[in-house]
This record gives structure tokens, sequence and C-alpha cells, in this order.
């Protein structure tokens, strides 16, 4: 497997960070922390060290330009200059916007993500976007950059409920459906969770994903194959923002899937036996949601990053083990993907 120098797979993450900070040799460090990974992760990280904590409170609604704020005033008043460091220890929010924040605080600093969820360490961890999120839009400003280090340590996944890592477990389907065929069959025999080699998982995951953001780090052309079932799931992501249910990342990646598949169906990319195959598998694993109509899903799928002339793009399947990207697809199709996804609740 093909593994970027950054990324350190481990299971003795105190050892592991010790050498990274011997390392880099920074003056200052603070750890980013919400209020879970403070309780469940940072007790892990027994450092000699002095280190600064900082406490945000968890969740996609406090990933915002006004936490940044917060955390640059945080480095501010301790001192931080470009010769310091900031680890962040969490899942995906507290990677994109540590990372983020990092990156811009007096035109970037050092820093290590440390992904503490299954979903931030198969996907949000990989690859170097980094942000917030806009006026209710997802990752609406960001950068590109990589962290000094990120450090995957499948020990976390033990803090883990049922739920979450169901949730990360979306982007491994994910990563199979738009790249490696016979990881999807691989994915099909396994009880999941229970008969799962997460080693084995971790790093095919970073594999896959390191191959195609290698080739276009900036999304340009391939890297939007890792986009498939988001340009849907991230519109009815969004549109749960504000509702009292909750809905959490994979489990809309996952009900965008279906949706995606279904479109990659009407545009025979796929055969009805491929999208059979998807779906059960999909939906036995994951809840039905509701699914906003395509009135109110529409503002937020014309604000998708991929679009282009003010037309959405998709990622779809072409068949599976292989994606394309840039396709575009009418709003009846749309309609008819959520009758689809309706009649398999």
């Amino acid at each position: 497997m093909i593994i970027p120098d950054y990324i350190h797979f481990t299971t003795e993450i105190d050892s592991t960070l010790s050498q990274l900070i011997n390392r880099d040799q920074p003056d200052k460090i603070a750890v980013l922390t919400d209020e879970n990974t403070e309780k469940f992760c940072l007790p892990k990280l027994k450092l000699n060290a002095e280190i600064s904590v900082l406490k945000i409170v968890s969740g996609e609604h406090q990933k915002t330009i006004a936490t940044c704020e917060e955390i640059w005033r945080f480095l501010t008043e301790k001192g931080f200059s470009r010769n310091s460091l900031l680890i962040n220890l969490g899942g995906g929010v507290i990677g994109d916007m540590g990372g983020f924040a990092s990156a811009t605080f007096k035109r970037g600093i050092r820093f290590y993500t440390i992904p503490t969820t299954l979903l931030s360490q198969v996907d949000a961890s990989i690859g170097g976007k980094l942000g917030v999120d806009f006026e209710g839009l997802k990752n609406h400003i960001g950068c590109f950059k990589n962290p000094d280090a990120v450090i995957l340590d499948s020990t976390f996944l033990e803090t883990l409920s049922s739920r979450e890592l169901k949730s990360g477990f979306a982007e491994v389907i994910k990563h199979a459906l738009i790249r490696d065929a016979d990881y999807w069959q691989r994915i099909l025999t396994e009880n999941y969770p229970s008969e799962v080699d997460w080693e084995f998982l971790l790093k095919k995951n970073v594999e896959i994903k390191n191959k195609v953001v290698t080739e276009d780090p900036t999304e340009r052309g391939l890297r939007k194959i890792l986009n498939f079932g988001h340009t849907l799931g991230h519109a009815i992501e969004t549109w749960y923002l504000d509702q009292k249910e909750d809905l959490l990342h994979g489990e809309a990646v996952a009900c965008g899937m279906i949706l995606e598949s279904h479109l990659s169906y009407q545009l025979d990319m796929i055969d009805k036996s491929e999208l059979d195959q998807i779906s059960n598998f999909v939906s036995h694993l994951y809840k039905s949601v509701t699914i906003p109509q395509l009135s109110q899903l529409q503002p937020l799928l014309k604000q998708d990053k991929k679009n282009t002339e003010g037309k959405v793009n998709f990622s779809l399947l072409q068949g599976i083990g292989q994606c394309a990207w840039d396709r575009r697809v009418t709003d009846e199709m749309i309609g008819n993907a959520i009758e689809y996804y309706n009649s398999i609740k």
C-alpha cells in the first residue's frame, strides 16, 4: 500500500506524538478538543511537553468563522508564533475547522490532525481539505493544506457509539463503489461490524483516497469522484441542520449514495442488478430518512462547489468500482430518484 509520509498508523498514540513533537520542536503546543474528545480521547495523550487545551462545543453547528475567531483569539492570547503547534483532536468538524484556523493563523502554523472517529480516519483527515460552514452552506469557506502529521489510532474507535461507527462506514462504502470493485465484494461478505479488520480497513481507505488526491490535489477533475453520494447527501444534511431531528454526515451520504446510484441507473451507467445490490446493502445498514421536497433542495444544490455555469454537476457510478464526474441530470431525474428511495423504505 502507498501511504504518504505525513500519515502515521499507531496504537500507541502518546509515543508516536512525542516522536513527532521532538522532530518539529514547536515553541508552544495547544490541543483543540470538544467535550467528547476531552473526556474520552485527551487522556490518551500522555505527553511530557506543556500543552494548552481549548475545548469547544461539539457539532456541525459550531463549524463556523465565529468558532475560528475563538481559536485565533486563544492562540493570540497564549502567544503562539509561526513555530507553534496546534493538535486537532476529534472528528471531521475539529479536523476541518482546526486545520483551517491553523492554516490561516499568522498565515500558517504547524498542525497535527488526530482523527478520533471512523469517518475522519478513513476520509476527512486525508487530502488536505480544510474549512468551515458559512450562511448555512457546508464547507463554503476553506482551503487546501495537508497537516504536518495525521495520526491514525484505531483504539479511538472503541470510544464511539454504534451510530457513529456506522456513519463513518458510509465513506468506506463510497470508496469501494467509486474505485475498487473487489473491495466492494469484500464489504458485502463481511459481517459488519463484528468481523471488520479495522487495521486493514483504515489502510485500504487511506490508500484509495490518497491515490485520488495525489493525482488531483485541488479537485479539478478526478478528485470529484470522492463526492459520489455527497451532492444530494450534503444538501439533505444541510437541510437537516434546521430540523428537530439530527442527521449524521454518513447517514446523509448513505441516503445520497442510493439516490445518486439511481441517477446513474437512469443514465444507463449501471444496470438494475447493480442498483439493487447497492440499494439493498445500504438500506439494510442505514435507517431511512425523510427527504425534503426537491424545491427545498434546489437552493442548496445550486451552491455545490462542483457546479459550473450555474449547473449542478454530479459524480456518478460508471459501473461498480468506477466513477465519472461532471455529469448533468434533470429535475425530473432527481424526482425519480427520490421516489425510488421512498419506495424502498
